[in-house]
């Protein structure tokens, strides 16, 4: 099996369970904060759905430096987050779907302002850069979901807002 077709499931996955959070993000609530050093929930949301880019761009160059002067993503609609977010999934599972193991195998590196961050095999850097901070930005959402008392997803299993469609308990 190639590196490739290992990837590919655990990226389906959690595309689709980051989908099923972002549909919860509710529109006219992007500004809210839980703390004046986190992000908004909008900006959360937006850096979010751009995380596949970032899978994007680990298979379509060899390095990336980020300057500081990058303009961030700015959704005013959920709409618009799950559009860019469905565009930036496609672009990237097609790159991962035709990648050889020695494309994945190549080194890759992330700078800032020409400092170096890390060098890392491309498909480690999909677990780690991509899925990994995935995840743990989708994790500071449905907290931040949860704050607002939108009822969360669950991602591995029921969460505890879908809980009642398991019980088996007759009335």
């Amino acid at each position: 099996m190639s590196i490739a077709q290992m990837l590919l499931p655990e990226f389906d996955q959690e595309m689709a369970n980051t989908r099923k959070m972002l549909e919860r993000v509710p529109d006219g609530n992007f500004s809210y904060k839980p703390h004046e050093k986190s992000m908004s929930m909008g900006r959360l949301a937006a850096h979010t759905s751009e995380m596949p880019s970032y899978a994007t761009a680990t298979m379509s160059t060899e390095r990336l430096d980020f300057g500081g002067d990058e303009k961030p993503f700015s959704p005013t609609t959920r709409k618009e987050i799950l559009d860019s977010f469905d565009k930036h999934v496609a672009e990237a599972r097609a790159l991962i779907s035709k990648a050889s193991d020695e494309d994945l195998m190549k080194i890759w590196t992330l700078t800032y302002k020409g400092q170096q961050i890390f060098s890392m095999p491309r498909a480690a850097v999909l677990r780690t850069m991509v899925l990994s901070h995935l995840i743990h930005h989708r994790a500071q959402l449905g907290v931040y979901l949860r704050m607002n008392n939108v009822e969360v997803p669950g991602m591995y299993g029921p969460s505890a807002d879908e809980m009642n469609m398991f019980d088996t308990k007759s009335a």
